[in-house]
């Protein structure tokens, strides 16, 4: 029998209780009682009843409920949601249910509930242990209130337990990052991501940093502030499996490595994003989409979602439709596939595709980086070495 293609579904809720300055995903700060609890989730299964028979045969990996702040939506109606994925698919195949959250909006009534209606993961924004930082990154948590949101997790049961940090704050040593990631493992996260600030156009610290009001840490400190968490999370056991995730084996982020692998997946909810092979039309041809950013259109039009996502004449449900080639998604495999460990098969993939893996700019390029030691090559297979990661996107934009 011929494998089913793996799927990943995504799910897009866009309330918070508040933006953060350097948040540009789209989000609309409501009060809990304010969101549309049970209106969304029809929107998001009248959506999928429309997508699921477009996609043919998969099977389900992982479903993952990002935001925005997930953990705001009525566990019973997120639940409902998740029940209409599994049941669309096979479900008894997923892997991994995750549910972002906020140490705001999680207690362990939450943690129970979310766990009840069949959450497998939970993935919780701390981002610092510091107060003062905190209030800077317009967090509306403390640190004993991040932590106790990782212990409500775990005394729930909830099988794995995430939390996401930043490092290379300004004014933050890199011995005080390391103590935080050891801390989010010591009260009960088994994954950790860990990122540098980034200031994105469009978002209040942007504003701020183009003006040169806001301040930064300089690079080497950041640098340095990376190995030490790298450090700290690997004497606690968790291996550094990609350029910014961490995890005590067996407890890798099965969504996001679909991403990294390359896998389809389904985007759900204003403002998703989504990548599908189409059953139709050029094989190989991949097309992303995004809903549009909206939730009172995506709430008010429920039921006029359009069966293909590469109809073009879709607004304003649909803001983008981008076919992707055989060549470009090669590309994007590099891009991916270079953050992990294990690195990427180039010559599988691009066999794969139907594409050449070696075109003379690609050899020129990776021969220069094996010289220079910044890259290995074994056969077809590319990594970068664990000591190059902090540099892991200027060496994958020369290699795609």
């Amino acid at each position: 029998m011929t494998p089913r293609a793996p799927l990943g579904v995504y799910v897009h809720f866009p309330w918070c209780l508040a933006k953060c300055p350097y948040c540009d995903f789209y989000s609309v700060p409501a009060a809990r009682d304010a969101v549309p609890h049970r209106s969304y989730a029809d929107a998001v299964l009248a959506e999928l009843g429309r997508r699921r028979d477009w996609l043919g045969d998969r099977e389900l990996r992982s479903v993952f409920f990002g935001g925005g702040t997930p953990s705001l939506w009525d566990p019973r109606e997120l639940g409902r949601v998740l029940t209409g994925i599994l049941s669309a698919f096979d479900g008894s195949s997923a892997e991994e249910i995750t549910v972002e959250c906020n140490p705001s909006s999680l207690d362990p009534a939450c943690a129970r509930a979310l766990l009840d209606v069949g959450v497998s993961r939970l993935s919780i924004g701390v981002q610092s242990l510091d107060a003062r930082q905190l209030q800077w990154l317009g967090r509306l948590h403390d640190p004993r209130g991040a932590l106790a949101a990782l212990e409500a997790a775990a005394a729930a049961g909830t099988p794995r337990v995430a939390a996401d940090l930043l490092f290379g704050l300004p004014g933050a040593a890199p011995a005080q990052a390391a103590a935080e990631a050891a801390a989010l493992v010591d009260h009960g996260a088994s994954h950790v991501s860990t990122y540098a600030l980034t200031i994105e156009a469009g978002t209040r610290f942007g504003t701020l940093a183009r003006a040169g009001r806001l301040p930064l840490a300089p690079d080497d400190a950041v640098a340095d502030a990376y190995f030490a968490v790298a450090g700290a999370l690997s004497a606690r056991g968790l291996v550094h499996y990609e350029t910014s995730n961490h995890a005590r084996p067996g407890e890798e982020a099965r969504h996001n490595l679909g991403y990294w692998w390359g896998h389809e997946y389904l985007g759900l909810g204003a403002g998703a994003w989504g990548t599908v092979c189409p059953s139709v039309g050029a094989p190989g041809v991949r097309l992303r989409y995004r809903n549009a950013p909206s939730a009172g259109d995506y709430l008010a039009r429920a039921g006029d979602w359009p069966a293909l996502p590469l109809e073009r004449a879709a607004p304003p449900l649909v803001d983008e439709v981008e076919p992707i080639p055989p060549e470009t998604a090669l590309s994007e495999r590099i891009l991916l596939g270079l953050r992990l460990a294990t690195g990427v098969d180039v010559a599988r993939e691009a066999s794969r595709l139907g594409v050449d893996p070696w075109p003379p700019r690609r050899e020129r390029a990776v021969e220069a980086l094996v010289a220079s030691g910044r890259l290995e090559r074994e056969g077809g297979v590319l990594r970068v070495p664990r000591q190059h990661w902090f540099v892991a996107d200027n060496v994958i934009s020369r290699v795609m």
